[in-house]
């Protein structure tokens, strides 16, 4: 099972990114996807995550109205397109996939696969 983060990039305040992930070993329909992010010093924390058909996504507070995450099972990919990119939003940002019926979305310890990680630097 790979998970391949990419999009990741320097951008300065106000700016938009689109972040990829595409997966390989794993049919993603069976699972919901969600991205992470980790700053220096800082614990890994949720960003945001939509569920199998895409009919439910959750977002963390500060991101709401500024990042959309979406999915392609098709193509295996999942996406999250960031706007007015601030910089608390500079971070290594993580794909991740979890099991459907798992109950929880929010702890890394919901999910089972990880991207490597795409890194997203935001300048004043």
């Amino acid at each position: 099972v790979q998970l391949q983060g990419y999009g990741g990039g320097l951008v300065q305040t106000g700016g938009s990114l689109r972040l990829s992930c595409v997966a390989s070993g794993i049919t993603i329909s069976n699972y919901i996807m969600g991205w992470f992010r980790q700053a220096p010093g800082k614990e890994r924390e949720f960003v945001a995550v939509v569920d199998w058909s895409s009919v439910n996504k959750y977002y963390k507070e500060t991101v709401k109205g500024r990042f959309t995450i979406s999915r392609d099972n098709d193509k295996g990919a999942v996406f999250l397109q960031m706007a007015n990119l601030q910089a608390e939003d500079t971070a290594m940002y993580y794909c991740a996939a979890g099991p459907i019926l798992r109950k929880g979305i929010e702890e890394p310890a919901d999910y089972d696969y990880w991207g490597q990680g795409t890194l997203v630097t935001v300048s004043s």
